[in-house]
């Protein structure tokens, strides 16, 4: 289930002490990951962690798992087991290495589970660690993308608890009235910009990989950078919002927010709009998450709207950003038009990032692979494997003709 944060209250409750539980953070060595474990070790007598994983980042992974105490630590490259296994060795800590052991370490026996793993190679985790009940922070949201009627009937079936760690489905999440949603106009999720927000196309045409990455709010990893300043994050968001909420595509709408203080709205029809406000600091959402259903205090700075200043917003422009234009279309079109969409976005933004391809050929060749895939259905994860092998290798061939 996702669950709404609103219920009905009789009388003033006393304030209730988070109860200890066990955790398990896929992807720890990420941007959301490292914020997680910052979290986790301010907090020890709360949390005690059954997993981390990591995909190749050894060093970082080690130090983790001694610091938190970790009962098992695992590298998703199995060319880095042996590093591991000598960075931990006499420590207890027990170490795997490969695919199938991250899946493992997601069916560990933990309360709460972090699924940060970037990209399409987060869904298997994310998969096993629903299907066995537990309460799953999601902030991978390709997996949602990718196969986002497969997750939630697979999180129905087993019972699982899913809440969202984007700050701007975190920020629904705090405001959305999940049992009442009829009550609901419309889904408003703001966005920054980006960096290249006031450019025009052809600066954008010339954006070198420090531009792109070098975002105005946020600090994230490469490949959000690189999305937020196409857009395409926002893309991604709103079908994740789709999946989360319950919402059709013409009920969620973007607006681009510069100072990314408004992190989201929920317009209700009797015209009320409620909104979370927060300075942008991804510690926030991801302890909504982890204390849930309390609350835990942060180290963030906190908001102050007297110098925070004036607030604008703004219209997206489809012209400029075509990404959004490309998320709605395959929201509209279903099956695997999302899959291919993500699986074609990941191979671009890599080879931006290498330097084999212009900023605006990212857009270009993700709208290539989704009018060259053939449409069909996903019925089971088998199928989306196969989508998202298909249009990598479309996305591929594409690139490599430039």
């Amino acid at each position: 289930m996702v669950v709404s944060s609103l219920q009905a209250v009789a009388a003033p409750a006393p304030v209730a002490v988070p109860a200890a539980r066990t955790v398990t953070i896929l992807g720890s060595t990420g941007s959301v990951g490292c914020n997680t474990v910052e979290l986790v070790a301010r907090s020890p007598e709360l949390y005690q962690v059954e997993a981390l994983v990591a995909r190749k980042n050894v060093d970082l992974l080690a130090r983790q798992a001694k610091e938190l105490r970790a009962k098992a630590a695992v590298v998703a490259d199995e060319a880095h087991y042996g590093a591991l296994k000598d960075a931990l060795a006499g420590t207890g800590i027990e170490v795997a290495a490969g695919a199938q052991a991250v899946v493992d370490a997601a069916t560990r026996p933990a309360d709460w589970v972090m699924a940060a793993i970037v990209g399409a190679a987060g869904m298997e985790p994310t998969l096993a660690a629903a299907r066995r009940g537990a309460i799953v922070a999601f902030a991978n949201k390709e997996v949602l993308v990718c196969a986002g009627a497969l997750m939630m009937a697979e999180v129905k079936r087993h019972g699982a608890t899913l809440l969202p760690v984007d700050s701007e489905h975190s920020a629904i999440f705090q405001v959305f009235e999940s049992d009442r949603v009829e009550g609901v106009s419309r889904l408003i999720l703001t966005a920054s910009g980006g960096p290249f927000r006031k450019k025009t196309r052809e600066e954008m045409a010339r954006a070198t990989v420090k531009e792109a990455v070098a975002h105005p709010t946020w600090d994230m990893g490469a490949k959000i950078s690189v999305d937020s300043a196409t857009m395409m994050n926002k893309g991604l968001e709103v079908i994740e919002a789709h999946h989360l909420f319950g919402m059709p595509e013409n009920k969620i709408d973007v607006l681009v927010h510069p100072q990314s203080v408004v992190h989201s709205l929920v317009e209700y029809v009797d015209g009320s709009v409620l909104a979370q406000l927060g300075t942008p600091d991804m510690r926030t959402p991801i302890a909504v998450a982890l204390g849930w259903p309390h609350r835990i205090a942060t180290p963030g700075e906190r908001l102050d709207l007297v110098t925070a200043g004036s607030l604008e917003f703004h219209a997206p422009d489809p012209e400029k950003f075509p990404a959004l234009r490309l998320a709605r279309e395959a929201m509209r079109a279903g099956g695997c038009a999302a899959c291919v969409m993500n699986a074609a976005n990941e191979v671009a933004v890599a080879a931006f990032l290498d330097g084999r391809i212009g900023f605006l050929d990212i857009e270009r060749i993700v709208e290539h692979a989704m009018t060259t895939v053939p449409h069909s259905r996903l019925n089971s994860l088998d199928d989306v494997r196969e989508v998202d092998t298909v249009a990598r290798r479309i996305a591929t061939e594409a690139i490599k003709a430039r």
